[in-house]
């Protein structure tokens, strides 16, 4: 049965506060589950970071989840109940038979695309959707304030009447990406009401570097295994690293980007960023430096790696790339061993929020209730997707929890007695 048709009391007013990925899907179940539902979009546009995502094509979602990839200072166990309230099963289904967007998995990435391959469509769909069930749209609508008012809502709006509602979903996402609209209110408005959060920083963000050895290799792409750390935080991933004019980008480094970014919001000097070229071990490297005589090392190195990489390397590892194999001391090959596998890459920041794909930290999941996202310390106040302290690598990982959380805030907030 259509959960609207067994609602038999007034609806519940329900205002859902930005019209991105988390908003549009919290708009939409919460009007199918029979909510009067409007939707405040601060900007001209709906679903601005949907359209620019994965190039313009949208990676709606990842082809397999792996919960152990997403990012939090919460609890994990919270975190990992919130996920597996809408399984990525029932979120393609959504996708596929209620949005009638075709998916499919782009070759060797995990990554799941709509058929079209053009992002407007995933908006568009969502939008529609939403639109069908009832739900209000009303753009270029800015939030000014919002009070609690006798168990009930009251929201603010530059240059129009106040709202009232019986619950607002905060959706306004992080602080990534500003030309979006996206400027941290959800964050603001959080703190203002006493409501703990975690300190926020740029992830899944370029890094920079001040090196001319490593920039001067802007164009080259390489797989690695990479690894940043710091003095409380560490991560590792495999992918491909892109050299920039600025420093480093690339699915890999944005994987593990958020620990330096992090490390340079909290002062710390001890962050570290190394990388093993290709995805060869110790045991090939160390067998064609000690035991392949043919040639030079740098020709060595060339039948592997990227003849501007090769050079640099080998000025990093202070080796003379013109001597043969057989004429490098034991100390040089232990040097140059060290640079393939362990190569410190130097590094001096990131691309701050402008560049970076979503924001760390945010409100912790220990201020809400993990079944409905609904705060504890305040009924009827909800929050879902990029405001809360909770990120994925790239591959579809930030939609899965917008989705995710956008779902359990809607039908909480239409529901709730």
């Amino acid at each position: 049965m259509d959960p609207r048709l067994s609602q038999t009391s007034s609806p519940r007013k329900v205002v859902v506060i930005g019209a991105g990925a988390a908003g549009l899907v919290a708009a939409d179940f919460s009007a199918r589950y029979g909510a009067e539902v409007l939707l405040l979009e601060g900007t001209k546009h709906v679903g601005k970071k949907i359209l620019i995502s994965g190039g313009g094509r949208c990676n709606i979602l990842p082809a397999e989840l792996d919960e152990s990839r997403f990012v939090t200072d919460s609890s994990r166990n919270t975190l990992n109940r919130i996920l597996r309230s809408w399984p990525l099963t029932e979120q393609i289904r959504y996708f596929e038979h209620e949005l009638g967007v075709r998916l499919v998995e782009e070759a060797g990435t995990g990554k799941l695309f709509p058929a079209s391959q053009r992002a407007r469509d995933v908006r568009d769909a969502l939008l529609q959707h939403a639109e069908r069930g009832g739900v209000r749209l009303c753009t270029d609508c800015l939030v000014t304030e919002i009070r609690s008012v006798n168990d009930a809502w009251r929201i603010e709006i530059r240059d129009a009447p106040a709202i009232h509602a019986d619950a607002v979903i905060i959706a306004t996402g992080g602080l990534s990406i500003p030309t979006t609209g996206s400027d941290g209110f959800g964050f603001r408005f959080a703190e203002s009401f006493g409501i703990a959060t975690a300190p926020r920083y740029p992830a899944l963000v370029p890094v920079t570097s001040s090196d001319t050895r490593f920039t001067s290799l802007a164009g080259i792409s390489i797989d690695v295994r990479i690894s940043a750390s710091s003095t409380r935080h560490s991560a590792e991933a495999r992918g491909a690293l892109l050299f920039t004019h600025r420093g480093y980008s690339g699915p890999a480094v944005l994987d593990v980007s958020h620990v330096l970014a992090r490390a340079t919001t909290e002062g710390d000097a001890n962050a570290r960023l190394r990388v093993s070229w290709l995805s060869h071990d110790e045991l090939f490297w160390m067998d064609t430096l000690w035991h392949d005589s043919r040639g030079t090392a740098a020709g060595a190195l060339r039948r592997e790696l990227p003849e501007r990489l090769v050079s640099t390397l080998m000025d990093v590892a202070n080796v003379d790339a013109s001597r043969t194999l057989a004429q490098l001391r034991r100390e040089e090959k232990r040097r140059l061993l060290d640079v393939l596998l362990r190569c410190a890459l130097p590094w001096t920041g990131d691309e701050g929020y402008r560049k970076a794909e979503v924001t760390g930290g945010g409100v912790l999941l220990s201020e809400i209730q993990h079944g409905s996202m609904e705060c504890k310390a305040h009924p009827g106040l909800y929050f879902c997707g990029e405001t809360l302290d909770v990120f994925g690598p790239i591959g579809g990982y930030n939609f899965f929890w917008a989705w995710a959380t956008g779902r359990a805030a809607g039908i909480s907030a239409a529901t709730k007695e």
